[in-house]
């Protein structure tokens, strides 16, 4: 049985869709699956060879035995055979393709086949991904006019699996997600570690469509939070792993995939464990940086990497070659470590769901989160670089500052340059891409002259603003990025001089170089040509002479070329030695003996041709990927720019302020804060109501925040953090005014959801989620905790809750937000009254309905309140449950046993309290 996953493997630089993958049950073993007339072939192979070969040139054709052959090496593939001028599906393939794509499937000799047109073969496969498929374009590797005049002539066209450079523009201009492939190996240091479920992981992850690698190693726990926080951080589409890991990496992998949307799910590679041991990783790895990436320096890199970093490296770069990719390895000093807790603020991956960093919690999708509002960005490239500033907020204030004042810059600014700078990044194509695909060698003539015309065209355009930037552009981090991208850009306008426009665009390589002076080769060639082309000119002399008719011209006809044309009626002119081509009532068609020679001498120099182009066109490729380095600094740097004025867009929304960062305070000063998400989605029409914080490590730094169910506390605590955050990555903040001292981390613990993947109850997950955060708090960390002890009986859940506040009052002494509904914990703030203040949010008991009830019927009726949002000094007493309860429509009769219900018990408790006392 196979369940057909929509995913995407390595999404080439312009091929996303060559590879896709199905993800099945089991590995097909054997090509029984495939078809009966299969399954006796591999029956066969248990007899002798001499047996077999009777056999299967008795039963199965060339083609089909190629076929065989390539099924094998790709068996869960859906693989399109080039034959001509079409494309062939054989066996279960061809009944897939029939299928999905609406076409015909019929037998032909032991297999089922279907066939598409060559020049369709684009769109088909796209349906084919978009159906879940894993597709492999088989291509001929021989053309059928050398293969007529050599040595091999009567065999088989020699075929190969390959990656397409036959795709137009629209993948360079079109919007893509990114599109990690990301690689995890697990290294238990001793028995012990690993009984705990304690590990040591190195993950390597790539994005082949703009050449990125990133590696990272850490020490993760038996919840597996640190690969939990990666994986989401990076939102990868394929993940390899060894055929065996940990049982807690395995649950953690499985939730992942599990939880996502039918359409977009993960998927998981597996590859032997032998390709994760060190010792066959260090043989791979230096196997490849010694002999095929020759540079001392390259492998010394590579060997300071953490072991199981360099143990998912060698099964990247064994993964890699079936795609021809491995070339964006080659440069180890390009590698990226993705955390770097010394560079970045701390969010792992329960804070990133909780806060929405990168999406909501609804649908999953972009719209709801906080990189939704901060994205106003114009290109790609700077979509993605934005992604990551919202990933990893800024750790240092002069680096933040020099965000905060570019954005200031541009928001304050009266000059024209910033608008004329901002209207250059407007429909752009997406410039990392096709550079990685240049450099990959993967792109079309096409592809290469927009990439190059738009980076030329950027190189002047800027150039001509260098006086005006100079003169009119104060902040550095503008400044510089600006200044730097036309000395990075000046190599590429040689290389558009060379090509010739009009051929780059229709993709005809033969007429692509202007001035054939550098490429002998193809210049030899076209003489040849010539030579053969005027030969056969001046043979048609010769041909006026023989068929007595001084007007007679060449033609051409269904692609035949100089076809002599002669009327039914003077067929008897013609030489008995022409061949004749082709008739109709009217006329026959001839070549003559000489024509027939030259012809066919004329059609094997072409394809000379043709192949002498491309390889020409691989070797100009490769001489423009020496400016690879320079020119995607270039685009870095147009990727800041956009990020900048991204960030100066949202600055514009009203009430946004310019926050005060600083290094050595520990304190959060909020004046009128808003959420900025909610802000944004409630519009001008209905106001989200401000409210004002003040957190000091110096004075009180713990909020016990109380108040009725849906009074807006969660949605105030997460108001505090995304501020705190946002200030962090550069942006202006949604508030009158805000002071931020730099905070290390910010960790959260809220919403009650199991994880039945990970086999944890939603006690299980709040009380590992809280575990996480006592061991990884600082003093300068943010801590958000909300109702905590909530999944377990009423005593348990206020001593965990009262320990655990405790706990971070007295030895964390991080910056606290504890929101919960036991009255009993607020009890701390008289232990430690100049560190924790009580608070709730203020609401309003509607006096004219309760005025109205009388006696027991009060009593039996949930009161009627208002809420106000605003965090207020002091503790509210109840929680006001009966009231959400009569606002989600349960039933009245239940309503008034509960309200009853409730008066008893808080009576039973008051008259406890009053006898203790």
């Amino acid at each position: 049985t196979f369940e057909p996953i929509t995913l995407l493997t390595i999404q080439n630089d312009t091929e996303s869709w060559i590879f896709h993958l199905l993800l099945q049950e089991e590995l097909l073993c054997n090509l029984s699956q495939f078809s009966a007339s299969l399954k006796s072939y591999e029956n066969s192979q248990n007899s002798s060879d001499t047996n077999l070969n009777k056999r299967t040139k008795s039963i199965y054709t060339p083609l089909e035995l190629q076929f065989i052959e390539m099924k094998k090496k790709y068996k869960d593939a859906v693989l399109c055979v080039e034959c001509g001028y079409k494309y062939r599906f054989f066996g279960e393939d061809a009944e897939i393709a029939a299928k999905e794509l609406n076409i015909y499937c019929h037998l032909d000799h032991n297999f089922m086949t279907a066939s598409i047109p060559s020049h369709r073969l684009f769109v088909h496969v796209r349906r084919l991904v978009a159906k879940g498929h894993k597709v492999g374009v088989i291509k001929q590797m021989e053309t059928a006019a050398l293969k007529a005049a050599g040595e091999n002539k009567s065999s088989l066209f020699s075929r190969k699996l390959t990656l397409d450079d036959s795709v137009d523009v629209e993948g360079v201009t079109a919007d893509v997600p990114d599109n990690y492939l990301l690689c995890v190996c697990e290294n238990g240091d001793n028995l012990k570690d690993r009984k705990k479920g304690d590990i040591v992981t190195g993950i390597m992850a790539i994005q082949p469509t703009t050449g990125e690698v990133i590696f990272d190693s850490f020490r993760d726990c038996a919840s597996r939070s640190e690969l939990e926080s990666r994986v989401l951080r990076l939102q990868p589409v394929e993940i390899i792993l060894p055929s065996r890991l940990s049982d807690q990496s395995e649950k953690l992998i499985h939730s992942i995939t599990s939880m996502r949307l039918q359409d977009d799910r993960i998927r998981i590679e597996r590859m032997e464990n032998l390709n994760f041991e060190y010792s066959h990783a260090f043989q791979r790895v230096t196997d490849f940086y010694a002999k095929e990436v020759p540079g001392p320096q390259k492998l010394s890199v590579i060997l300071s990497l953490d072991k199981p970093v360099i143990c998912s490296l060698a099964a990247v770069i064994a993964y890699l070659k079936e795609f021809n990719l491995e070339k964006m390895l080659y440069n180890p000093s390009n590698f990226k470590r993705l955390s770097s807790e010394t560079e970045y603020m701390t969010i792992n991956g329960t804070t990133m769901k909780n806060l929405e960093i990168l999406q909501n919690q609804t649908d999953m999708k972009t719209k709801g989160s906080l990189l939704w509002v901060l994205d106003h960005t114009k290109t790609s490239f700077g979509r993605r670089r934005l992604k990551k500033w919202v990933t990893q907020p800024l750790l240092k204030s002069s680096e933040i500052n020099a965000r905060l004042d570019a954005v200031s810059e541009i928001l304050l600014s009266e000059s024209s340059v910033f608008g004329q700078i901002q209207t250059l990044l407007c429909k752009l194509p997406d410039l990392q891409r096709g550079l990685c695909s240049v450099f990959h060698k993967k792109c079309s003539t096409q592809e290469f002259f927009l990439i190059v015309s738009t980076l030329s065209r950027l190189d002047l355009e800027i150039q001509a603003f260098v006086p005006v930037i100079h003169s009119h552009v104060r902040s550095p981090l503008l400044k510089n990025a600006l200044l730097e991208i036309p000395d990075l850009l000046s190599p590429v306008k040689q290389y558009l001089k060379i090509l010739n426009e009009e051929a780059a665009k229709t993709g005809d390589k033969t007429q692509l170089f202007k001035d054939l002076t550098d490429f002998p080769v193809i210049r030899k060639k076209k003489e040849e040509i010539q030579d053969v082309l005027s030969k056969i000119q001046l043979h048609l002399l010769d041909i006026r002479k023989q068929i007595k008719n001084p007007s007679a011209e060449y033609v051409t006809v269904s692609g035949q070329e100089f076809l002599i044309e002669v009327k039914n009626s003077h067929k008897s002119s013609v030489p008995s030695d022409w061949v004749m081509v082709s008739s109709t009532k009217a006329v026959s068609r001839f070549h003559s003996p000489f024509i027939t020679e030259n012809y066919r001498l004329l059609n094997q120099l072409r394809e000379q041709l043709v192949l002498g182009c491309s390889a020409e066109w691989l070797r100009f490729l490769d001489h423009f990927s020496e400016h690879y380095h320079p020119v995607s600094k270039a685009i870095c740097h147009l990727a800041t720019v956009d990020c900048l004025f991204s960030l100066a867009q949202v600055a514009k929304q009203g009430d946004y302020c310019r926050p005060t960062v600083q290094d050595n305070r520990r304190e959060i000063i909020i004046k009128n804060g808003r959420h900025p998400v909610i802000d944004v989605l409630l519009g001008e029409q209905d106001q989200y109501v401000p409210n004002t914080t003040s957190l000091s490590g110096d004075g009180e730094r713990v909020m016990i925040i109380t108040g009725p169910n849906m009074g807006g506390k969660s949605s105030y605590i997460k108001q505090v953090a995304l501020i705190t955050a946002m200030a962090q990555i550069g942006s202006f903040v949604p508030a009158e005014e805000a002071t931020i001292g730099i905070v290390d981390g910010i960790f959260t613990r809220m919403g009650a959801a199991d994880n039945i993947y990970k086999g944890r109850s939603t006690f299980m997950e709040e009380l590992t989620d809280t575990a996480e955060i006592i061991r990884k708090a600082t003093s300068r960390s943010l801590v958000i905790l909300d109702e905590l002890g909530r999944g377990t009986s009423t005593h348990d859940g206020i001593a965990i809750a009262y320990a655990t506040l405790e706990h971070f009052i007295r030895d964390v002494e991080a910056l606290t937000l504890f929101v919960t509904h036991y009255p009993s914990v607020c009890e701390l703030q008289r232990l430690y009254p100049d560190t924790v203040g009580n608070y709730h949010m203020a609401f309003l008991v509607n006096e004219e309905e309760t005025g109205q009830q009388q006696g027991s019927e009060m009593e039996e009726n949930p009161e009627f309140i208002t809420f106000l949002y605003q965090i207020t000094k002091g503790v509210s007493a109840r929680s006001y449950g009966l009231n959400v309860a009569k606002l989600a429509d349960i039933p009245q009769e239940i309503l008034k046993k509960a309200a009853h219900k409730s008066k008893e018990l808080e009576r039973i408790v008051n008259m406890k309290r009053s006898e203790q006392q």
